[in-house]
């Protein structure tokens, strides 16, 4: 008898798809499950290849395929799916020798992530008892020209004039994200818990350097797109410091685009005609917290 296969079932998160790997020797027997009696998700989805020789069967599936759903927590997206297996009667035989089985699948993928000029790349890691995977969602923050059009090739600017910074996140295959830029801060080292520091956006997505007498600072709205936020911020240097490099350092994060924006989840901007907090989508009561300081923050 072979040796039985130490994980009958591997699972790789992908930018747009799960790929699930099983093993025929199910159970570890050397009894092989029919690859017909194999099936992903509510939707009940085939294999889409098998190798005879290795006898191994390959689900491949976008992120919401197969009936899969999807989970949000404060830090991440879950998409939940499951591996059935199902043994039918062979032939004319009205009885079965194996058991039904269903492994539960979950793709993780963080909503969060600091970003520098950078984006996050892929990566995945199996975890045991629930076979899961984590992939990171590619979020970038780029210093654009003036009409957004392209991103800018100097990264040097003279006091009174405007950053245009966009915020992105590639969705890929997931559902419909849209995105927030948490907080901001500007910090004269690439550490962003550094002294002296200076919040550009904090609160969950309130842009108070906007709330200052001298500034022009504020989103862009409508977006052009849900995966992308733009703003500007007037340029700025630390009193009394002479260095002219400053770090600015975002945390970004996703939620679904049919969820509505709350104070969680929010781009606010200070409008100093009216006086009044106002978001770029979203019912203005959301940005009131801005205000007073009570937004809710994740930990």
């Amino acid at each position: 008898q072979a040796a039985a296969p130490l994980h009958p079932v591997a699972v790789q998160c992908q930018e747009a798809q799960v790929v699930v790997t099983v093993h025929r020797d199910l159970f570890g027997t050397g009894r092989l499950v029919r690859a017909v009696d194999l099936t992903l998700g509510s939707a009940a989805c085939l294999p889409v290849a098998q190798s005879v020789a290795e006898s191994m069967v390959t689900f491949v599936a976008g992120l919401h395929e197969c009936g899969s759903t999807l989970q949000m927590t404060p830090d991440f997206l879950i998409y939940k799916t499951s591996l059935s297996y199902k043994p039918t009667p062979s032939g004319n035989l009205v009885i079965v020798r194996t058991n039904a089985a269903v492994v539960p699948i979950e793709c993780h993928y963080p909503r969060k992530s600091n970003v520098s000029s950078n984006a996050v790349w892929p990566t995945w890691a199996p975890f045991r008892s629930t076979l899961s995977a984590e992939e990171r969602l590619m979020f970038s923050l780029r210093l654009m020209n003036d009409d957004w059009s392209a991103e800018r090739l100097s990264n040097g600017f003279q006091l009174g004039e405007s950053l245009h910074l966009q915020a992105d996140v590639a969705s890929g295959d997931h559902v419909p994200l849209r995105l927030f830029v948490d907080d901001c801060v500007a910090t004269l080292s690439p550490d962003r818990n550094s002294s002296p520091q200076y919040a550009l956006i904090d609160l969950s997505g309130c842009l108070v350097d906007g709330r200052s007498d001298d500034t022009t600072s504020a989103f862009i709205s409508p977006r052009t797109r849900q995966e992308t936020l733009q703003f500007m911020v007037d340029a700025f240097k630390f009193a009394g410091d002479d260095r002219n490099l400053i770090y600015i350092t975002c945390h970004l994060k996703v939620s679904p685009a049919d969820q509505a924006p709350n104070p969680l989840n929010k781009a606010c901007s200070f409008n100093k005609a009216s006086s009044l907090w106002a978001p770029v989508e979203g019912t203005g009561d959301i940005c009131s917290c801005c205000e007073t300081g009570n937004c809710p923050l994740y930990g």
